[in-house]
């Protein structure tokens, strides 16, 4: 067959089984779309924004366990596409972005609508390409995907100029890829595992810190099994929410800058810690120097060997797939009588279970005003714990984190290493377009949802009936908070001075919007919002504006240094 290069794209997207395609036209990517219009296998959704397209894409894939697709133009749709794709790098999501670019001769000319897309994403994309040629395009895209998914996942741009969309060449869809240069190691060295094991057999004061590498690579059957073989506490980060049942009794929650005073204490003063797809990051283990004065001996199982010892050092690193370096773990122990020594393990339950009992998630409820936590906490119950939840950036993130007790992975979807305001709501459109009939809740504040709320139309064009829940306090919270506990009070433009009344704001965009006041009427709010199955309903909740998320450990103190309340500052 020979085909124009526009033709060869959307080929290879069949080809891929894309299912949704998250885009916005513009110039240089007009054959394209002309192309996706005489097709109907590859569903074109039309976003408001190209940050937005991304954010979709990675909504999707984190729900999911396929590739988010986005296509976007040259110029200022490419930039626009950025911090979604920065967004993506940070949390190791798996998506390909398609960029459009001028004609092959105008480039570096300061052609209309041109920047160096590869130049501008190198940073924040796993690789990138610029085709040149369409006879390279069928290959080339069939790279893109591979990289994307495999190894550690990542976001991976093709830049295609106008006229190769146009050229023809002949089409023939590679059946695999073979890279000399990338070969990502997947089975890990038998003997460090054998090493893991017995430190852990041998441990008197063990902790298992889980993060999103358990979710991306669908091991969380296999950490559970792990975790009740040996019977040590489990903890799992911010983007490893699900990994392990929330509801399970050795679950501790979760570790870091507003963890559970039990997870941050056992992590800080175990003995042996088996890290298992996270990456030590700073709002988990606070200030490294500090963490690392304390002897323990620590296993560090990734994917990404550039990962192991970055900010910790390791005594035994497993370089491989999470699942199956899990897999291998269990066999070890299955093939053993060994376990770990059941008094030393009783003694250190004890320890955890008298943290636990400082309860450093009870918060002071009131029939006045609307907490937050609380809003969540309904939001549990009247869902089971059964729903996709997409989040934006700041104190109502983190609230979601502590008070929404996720069992199951993909369930969470949130904006981990790059925090990104805007993220939930096209998140979101992501998450519903992949399963559809299912409950999905963006748990937003009044600062972020403006950052992408044009998404809400995006929602009616599709009919997503997202329930949108804004923890509305007035204030950009997270900013208030700190300018509150560090910097005297001084609110320093952190106050939303004028906001629109977003239930009427939501309804002028076709959807059903309700402003909640009372606490009484938050549980009633939250039910009627999910009986309506084919609405998006936003529920703006006017919670307290003093609220502070505690636990909070300040930047470059250690695990056990942490802020309970307002009575420890």
């Amino acid at each position: 067959m020979v085909l124009t290069g526009a033709e060869i794209v959307v080929r290879c997207l069949q080809e891929e089984k894309v299912e949704y395609l998250f885009g916005y036209p513009g110039g240089s990517v007009l054959f394209l779309y002309d192309e996706l219009f005489k097709q109907d296998k590859v569903r074109h959704v039309l976003v408001r924004h190209e940050q937005a397209a991304v954010h979709a894409a990675d909504g999707y894939a984190r729900s999911t366990e396929k590739v988010g697709v986005a296509l976007v133009t040259s110029g200022p749709g490419a930039t626009n596409a950025v911090t979604g794709i920065a967004t993506a790098y940070m949390d190791s999501i798996p998506i390909v972005i398609i960029s459009g670019q001028v004609p092959t001769a105008a480039i570096g000319l300061d052609a209309f609508q041109e920047v160096d897309t590869v130049g501008i994403t190198r940073p924040c994309v796993k690789h990138n390409f610029l085709v040149k040629d369409v006879r390279e395009l069928a290959a080339t895209l069939k790279k893109a995907f591979h990289i994307a998914r495999t190894g550690r996942p990542g976001p991976v741009l093709v830049d295609i100029p106008k006229d190769v969309t146009a050229q023809r060449c002949e089409y023939e869809y590679p059946e695999k890829v073979s890279l000399r240069s990338y070969n990502p190691v997947v089975k890990g060295h038998s003997g460090q595992i054998r090493k893991a094991v017995q430190l852990l057999l041998e441990a008197r004061r063990p902790m298992i810190y889980t993060g999103g590498g358990v979710v991306l690579s669908n091991a969380a059957e296999k950490l559970a099994k792990l975790g009740r073989l040996l019977g040590f506490p489990v903890t799992n980060t911010l983007m490893g929410l699900g990994g392990y049942p929330a509801s399970d009794k050795q679950f501790v929650g979760m570790p870091g800058m507003h963890g559970t005073y039990e997870a941050n204490m056992a992590m800080h003063y175990c003995d042996v810690l088996l890290a298992v797809g996270a990456r030590f990051d700073d709002r988990v283990v606070g200030n490294a120097e500090h963490f690392m004065q304390e002897p323990r001996k620590i296993i560090h199982v990734d994917i990404d060997p550039s990962s192991i010892s970055k900010r910790v050092k390791v005594d035994v690193p497993v370089v491989g797939d999470v699942g199956d370096v899990l897999d291998e773990m269990i066999a070890c122990l299955e093939a053993t009588r060994e376990r770990p020594d059941a008094e030393h393990l009783a003694l250190w339950w004890r320890q955890i279970e008298e943290w636990r009992r400082r309860d450093s998630l009870g918060y002071k409820n009131s029939d006045e005003i609307i907490k937050p936590q609380f809003v969540v906490q309904k939001l549990w119950e009247v869902t089971g714990g059964d729903a996709f939840v997409a989040t934006d950036v700041g104190q109502h993130q983190m609230w979601s984190a502590q008070y929404y007790k996720f069992n199951k992975p993909r369930r969470w979807v949130t904006s981990g290493g790059l925090g990104t305001m805007g993220f939930g709501l096209p998140a979101a459109m992501g998450i519903q377009l992949a399963h559809p009939g299912s409950p999905v809740a963006c748990i937003t504040g009044e600062g972020s949802i403006q950052m992408c709320i044009q998404e809400l139309s995006t929602c009616k064009q599709y009919r997503l009936p997202i329930k949108v829940l804004s923890l509305n306090n007035r204030y950009l919270g997270m900013v208030r908070q700190w300018q509150e506990i560090f910097h005297g009070n001084r609110y320093s433009e952190s106050y939303m001075d004028s906001l629109p009344d977003f239930a009427k704001l939501a309804e002028a965009y076709g959807h059903v919007g309700l402003q909640v006041t009372k606490p009484g009427d938050v549980e009633g709010a939250i039910r009627e919002a999910f009986k309506r199955k084919d609405d998006l309903v936003f529920l703006d909740f006017q919670i307290d504006p003093t609220e502070n998320v505690y636990p909070m450990i300040q930047g470059g103190k250690g695990l056990n240094e942490m802020i309970l309340s307002t009575e420890d500052l």
